[in-house]
């Protein structure tokens, strides 16, 4: 006589997502038990000085563990630009009949099609407190905001940008040193947790209830450029103490000293001190705590540089190869105000 399926290997579940945030959750769902009938990822990108192709951490992970099939079209949209690709990835996804899908940086938009075919429909893992932060950066925006707290809805996914109704919410304080990749990895930690918890209601016969997004509160959350890097020192030192820590690790602050470029990995806010107004972009001292530089209001002290080509040091390694003396001044962004 076979063994009864336990509930998690009865709920058949294909997952959607791409970067590393995804695959934490990719992985806690697999640890918990519940088959992965499908895994959907963006294509391989080029990376890396070589620019060779490389597979997400999603497809990665679903290959090390022979979860799969591993699906990867261009869109999902069958009047797309890529319309065979998306009508074959559809379709198997249709002859596979996941009973729920999980969604977590996709980075694709999932058509009425693809959302109606799981009978539990698609459960997206999203890094804010919604409405607040719709949209693909949702983790740099917050930091850049300055907000005091951020954390982890857990929706039911209609066809608009993040504004399904709110299965689940759960709130993550910012510290005043968290980047972009500390709260990242929180946050990552908790969706992959929150998500099997929704999973093991789900097998359980317990149905998901979903509150409406209010309407008050939206901000959207636009994807990071990099030419968003460089730090315009006329704007206040909190503003910016903030955006290096958002733009940590990706696309790194910078300031420019003559024509380099330098990264600011770790910078804090300093109050203005007594004296005669600086020029923002000033150097005021350089020493082994740190480059503080003169800002629209008070200073930066950037504790973490990186020279191009080199890699993030303290400050004191960093002025051993390149020396920056009080008055020397940094580039400020064209069209700055």
């Amino acid at each position: 006589m076979s063994q009864a399926a336990s509930p998690s290997q009865a709920l058949r579940v294909a997952f959607a997502g791409t970067p590393e945030f995804a695959r934490v959750a990719l992985e806690a769902i697999h640890a918990a038990g519940f088959p992965v009938v499908a895994v959907f990822s963006q294509p391989d990108r080029p990376a890396g000085r070589g620019l060779q192709l490389q597979a997400s951490p999603v497809k990665q992970y679903a290959l090390e563990q022979g979860l799969g099939p591993v699906l990867q079209p261009r869109s999902l949209r069958r009047n797309g630009k890529y319309p065979e690709e998306a009508g074959a990835a559809v379709d198997a996804l249709a002859q596979i009949a996941p009973d729920v899908m999980v969604v977590a940086a996709y980075g694709l938009i999932l058509p009425a099609e693809v959302l109606a075919l799981p009978r539990y429909g698609c459960l997206n893992i999203h890094a804010s407190l919604l409405p607040r932060w719709r949209g693909a950066a949702p983790i740099h925006r917050a930091i850049e905001a300055g907000d005091a707290q951020t954390g982890i809805t857990l929706m039911q996914m209609d066809e608009g940008l993040d504004t399904g109704a709110m299965i689940q919410g759960e709130t993550v304080p910012i510290g005043p040193d968290d980047t972009t990749g500390t709260l990242h990895d929180t946050l990552a930690a908790l969706g992959g947790r929150m998500v099997v918890d929704a999973l093991r209601r789900l097998a359980a016969g317990q149905p998901l209830a979903a509150t409406p997004q209010p309407a008050e509160g939206v901000t959207y959350a636009e994807k990071i450029a990099k030419e968003e890097a460089p730090l315009d020192l006329h704007r206040p030192a909190t503003v910016l103490g903030a955006q290096v820590r958002a733009f940590n690790p990706f696309p790194g602050a910078t300031v420019q000293v003559g024509q380099t470029v330098i990264k600011c990995w770790q910078a804090q806010p300093l109050t203005a001190a007594g004296g005669q107004p600086q020029v923002p972009g000033t150097v005021l001292a350089a020493d082994a705590d740190g480059v503080v530089i003169a800002c629209g209001e008070g200073a930066l002290r950037v504790t973490e540089l990186q020279k191009p080509g080199g890699r993030p040091v303290p400050a004191q390694l960093f002025l051993q190869s390149m020396p920056l003396p009080a008055g020397t001044l940094c580039a400020v962004p064209e069209g700055a105000a």
